[in-house]
């Protein structure tokens, strides 16, 4: 019988609009409405996303100039009483704000000066007791604080911690910051802000990644921004915020979850000293006008999904009724990047590594001051390395480790013998049938591995391939092609080896085998033949980089098919640790530099991805 699917089709859903990707990684910065001054970089601000309030600035000269913000464009209002620029701060909302401080320029001296905004006019009231310019504020219209910035020229001189609460009727010195700095940016109440970055006393444009929490008592320094900038925007709350761009006009966007920061999304363009949300949430927020080293006028709005909103899903069709556009939605993958990550304790070199990224361990290896080779073991959580306990026996153990940070086993090396790790000790047990060195090894755990390739004390490149159990080593199916400091990863169900060298080293292959748990295939070589390299991944999705010869920082990633250029290691290195789960994962550690026998540096490689919206050609 024909399917009824078959004839009648699938329903495709008609919506509106193109589904949100959930939380603050999928939040975007989208274009609003221009300023109608685009010279006003150096105003303040208040309000929301869709209520915004801009007041001051100089195209020159200086404005007393106000503009509100419905969401959609911005329109001119009452001018404020005294003309002001230098990043007036500003606190409140679009009918109910502050405007504090800033200068009149020229002259360029720091004022005292404070005006209430209540929807339509300005009002002088009680001023703040230290004149300041370049600074920062947070809270509401009756309550909020003032914090540091300069207090006089020279402005890098004669910055300020100081911090000024209103209370509704006047001005009260409290606690001081703990660092001097003026262009920073600030969220949250006048008992539970965050204050972060800015330029510290005597550093022109030299920002600072300093953040400092204040809990209505005192000040505490916190965990830093990953980038420091100054002129910064901010929206949000003491737990739950977003600082963005800067400058030297920096289009970053940094999202704090209360514990640490996190690179998201950026600006269109990016700029300092610009017009933000003070009132506004870390899903909700606004950016306007600022200096990209001249004035701009543009508007970008910051939107994560609400709850009212449609969420992304993966492999969803729909039409959207807005465009007439057939759409799916599917994972799209960004450009692949290393990045710095925690140094070793111990610099070392011709070292292995287990497990992933954010799980890793390393043991063994050779340091030239030790002297010699390694016993030590360490443990990566993803942004620092631990010790923890020592092999029983000493070794160079160039990828000859495989399995997890908590279940893996380190084979051979230099020395005889194979050592189990069960996430606590070493363990020596059943060693493999024939000694070798600078082979490479592959597995998931330590009940399940495998050994291959290397060299013998000979010394004689061979082709040799071991399986492990979890109880013994059983000769298999050789290599095609026998050879030392080559690469592998996998398991011992399907598994990869890459690269690697004659046994007297001068030669270097670009060879690559792909291991079905039975026997041996050659597939697609590497595109740049070497040894010594890092290598992680399955058999379908891995990574090949740096090696030798000579040294290399080339990146290589494997499809289940072909190998890919794709990026570079940040140092050229040879004979280092690796570990990770995929090409769009990884690990690079130690190794051995032109310029040092061992090093300490660590290197993250992470591809990005995220769910898209794609118009379907349906024709």
């Amino acid at each position: 019988m024909t399917d009824f699917k078959a004839i009648k089709g699938f329903t495709v859903q008609s919506i509106a609009t193109d589904p949100l990707a959930s939380g603050i990684a999928g939040a975007t910065w989208a274009a609003g409405g221009n300023v109608n001054h685009i010279d006003s970089e150096r105003g303040g601000s208040a309000g929301t996303q869709t209520a915004g309030l801009l007041f001051g600035g100089n195209t020159p000269p200086v404005l007393a100039k106000t503009e509100e913000y419905n969401g959609t464009s911005w329109t001119e209002v009452n001018d404020m009483n005294q003309a002001r620029d230098s990043f007036p701060s500003g606190a409140g909302t679009q009918t109910a704000a502050l405007a504090i401080g800033g200068s009149l320029s020229p002259p360029s001296a720091a004022l005292n000066l404070v005006e209430s905004y209540d929807g339509t006019n300005w009002t002088e009231i009680a001023e703040v007791n230290t004149s300041v310019k370049y600074h920062t504020s947070c809270g509401i219209q009756t309550a909020a604080l003032k914090m540091a910035g300069a207090t006089n020229d020279p402005y890098n001189n004669n910055k300020t911690a100081n911090v000024e609460n209103w209370d509704g009727s006047s001005w009260t010195e409290i606690s001081n910051l703990n660092v001097s700095r003026g262009e920073a940016s600030s969220m949250g109440t006048t008992t539970a802000a965050l204050f972060m970055t800015g330029s510290p006393t005597g550093g022109s444009g030299t920002a600072v990644t300093n953040v400092e929490s204040w809990n209505g008592t005192a000040w505490t320094e916190i965990a830093e921004v990953n980038t420091g900038n100054t002129g910064t925007g901010a929206s949000g709350t003491q737990t739950d915020g977003i600082n963005f761009g800067g400058a030297p006009q920096v289009a970053g966007t940094e999202y704090w979850n209360g514990s640490s920061w996190t690179e998201v999304n950026d600006l269109s363009t990016g700029r300092s000293g610009m017009g933000y949300s003070v009132a506004g949430t870390s899903t909700l927020a606004l950016c306007s006008r600022g200096n990209t080293n001249t004035a701009v006028a543009n508007t970008e709005e910051w939107t994560a999904a609400q709850i009212t909103d449609k969420i992304i899903n993966e492999g969803e069709v729909y039409f959207n009724t807005a465009t007439s556009l057939i759409r799916l939605s599917k994972k799209v993958f960004g450009t692949g990047a290393w990045a710095a990550g925690g140094n070793l304790n111990q610099a070392r070199t011709v070292i292995s590594g287990l497990g992933t990224q954010t799980a890793a361990l390393t043991a063994g290896g050779f340091n030239a001051t030790v002297p010699g080779v390694v016993v030590s073991t360490e443990a990566y959580n993803g942004s620092a390395w631990t010790e923890v306990n020592n092999l029983n026996t000493a070794r160079n153990t160039y990828n000859s480790g495989s399995g997890s940070q908590t279940a893996g086993l380190q084979v051979n090396g230099n020395a005889q013998g194979v050592e189990s790790w069960d996430g606590t000790n070493w363990t020596e047990i059943a060693e493999t049938n024939t000694l070798r060195n600078f082979a490479a090894s592959a597995g998931l755990t330590n009940t399940a591995n495998m050994f291959f390739g290397g060299t013998t004390p000979a010394p004689a490149n061979v082709a040799t391939n071991e399986l492990w159990n979890g109880t013994s080593w059983t000769e298999v199916n050789d290599m095609n092609s026998a050879r030392n400091e080559l690469g592998g990863f996998g398991n011992p169900a399907a598994a990869l080896a890459v690269g690697g060298s004659n046994a007297a080293g001068t030669a270097d292959f670009a060879l690559t085998e792909s291991w079905n748990g039975t026997s041996w295939t050659e597939v697609n070589d590497l595109n740049l033949a070497r040894q010594a390299i890092g290598a992680a991944g399955t058999q379908t999705s891995g990574i090949a980089f740096a090696g030798m010869s000579p040294f290399k920082t080339e990146t290589e990633s494997w499809n289940g098919t072909s190998w890919s250029e794709v990026a570079e290691y940040s140092t050229a290195t040879k004979r280092l640790g690796s570990s990770g789960a995929s090409n769009q994962s990884a690990l690079g550690f130690g190794g051995t530099t032109a310029a040092a026998n061992e090093v300490v540096t660590t290197e993250e490689w992470t591809v990005p991805e995220s769910i898209s919206n794609v118009s379907v050609d349906v024709d």
